[in-house]
């Protein structure tokens, strides 16, 4: 099994944040706002106005990965399929509701939101959105890979980013 180094893992989340800067304040307040708000308060219109940016993000960040290596893609790859495999989780799943499909792609919404939002709802699932959606991150860097280089990456990770999977989170 290959986990993610601390390094790729730091990589990934500057590479994201380097993405949402291209947008402005904007969207990036009401992005931190989202992970430090009172969870008594529905964000359901916060989230799907940041729903609206995700495409601008991901072409950002698409362009910071032109001249990465199969391998450097291949690694980032991994840390999304860990972040989402991580929060694969009955107490998440609890909040954001939805079939297999659904709660997939509303993980890959908090794992788009940045790094600051994901350890906010892995500390408190009740910080998540319901119906909030990130069905492109999910597959981001396993569709540049394949793009780049004609297949998607194998991992290397024993695990899968695929809803329930992750025996840990829905135990008990």
């Amino acid at each position: 099994m290959i986990l993610p180094t601390a390094a790729e893992e730091a990589r990934f989340w500057a590479m994201l944040e380097d993405a949402w800067a291209t947008l402005g304040p904007e969207p990036n307040e009401l992005r931190h706002a989202l992970a430090k708000r009172d969870v008594s308060v529905d964000a359901f219109e916060e989230a799907a106005e940041l729903e609206e940016h995700l495409d601008l993000v991901l072409a950002a960040l698409g362009e910071a990965c032109a001249g990465l290596s199969a391998e450097e893609l291949t690694a980032l790859d991994r840390v999304v399929e860990r972040k989402l495999h991580e929060i694969d989780r009955a107490d998440v799943h609890e909040v954001t509701e939805g079939s297999d499909d659904g709660f997939l792609y509303a993980r890959g919404f908090i794992v788009a939101m940045g790094q600051e939002f994901y350890e906010a709802v892995s500390r408190d699932p009740r910080v998540a959105i319901g119906d909030a959606e990130g069905e492109a991150m999910c597959y981001f860097f396993s569709g540049v890979h394949a793009d780049l280089f004609g297949d998607h990456p194998e991992t290397g990770s024993g695990i899968s980013r695929e809803s329930a999977t992750n025996r840990a989170g829905w135990s008990g």
